[in-house]
């Protein structure tokens, strides 16, 4: 009996790990890094993760159930990925905890400062939280476009599609084809 339950719960949180997957991936795009501005550190990968993560939430929210539970399960396997991070980094389990937190805390403050600039219109107000957060200055136009044309993109999707689909956003530009614009 005690068994089929941990089967079941893999079973139930194989399309959330897929899903985060797909995500964890694009945030590793290297147009992001080599002309999107994001340093290729601990912390522009993040920054780059959380930033994705939010948007597919985002779109989420807006659909109706069960889509919040998915929602609250992709938060679940962001931070059980970047726990696994720290652990495999040789981070201590003690210090584990200490990290979580101060990732989370990071995590919260960066939702809440896109969602401010999503919310507004254009691109002025999220290049400039980006600039703060995740880009170089010269660059954060750039990502703030691409991050539009994401958030445009991830809107056509109902939940079956997020599921689903293999690609969830658009590959960043080439820095060439972003230069010449």
């Amino acid at each position: 009996m005690i068994f089929g339950l941990f089967g079941k719960r893999a079973q139930r949180r194989a399309p959330v790990d897929a899903l985060f997957g797909r995500v964890a991936e694009a945030s590793r795009q290297p147009g992001l890094y080599l002309a999107g501005g994001i340093p290729d550190s601990f912390e522009g990968r993040f920054e780059s993760l959380a930033l994705h993560v939010l948007l597919v939430l985002r779109r989420l929210r807006e659909l109706p159930p069960p889509a919040s539970e998915l929602a609250q399960e992709l938060v679940d396997a962001c931070f059980s990925y970047l726990e696994l991070g720290f652990r495999n980094g040789g981070v201590s389990d003690i210090a584990v905890p200490k990290r979580m937190k101060k990732i989370g805390q990071m995590f919260y403050g960066r939702v809440q400062a896109y969602e401010a600039a999503l919310a507004a219109p254009g691109v002025d107000a999220l290049a400039e939280v980006l600039r703060r957060n995740a880009c170089s200055p010269e660059d954060a136009p750039y990502l703030a476009a691409y991050v539009r044309e994401a958030q445009a993109a991830l809107a056509r999707f109902d939940l079956t599609a997020i599921l689903e689909r293999d690609t969830l956003f658009p590959a960043f530009p080439h820095e060439e084809a972003r230069h010449d614009a």
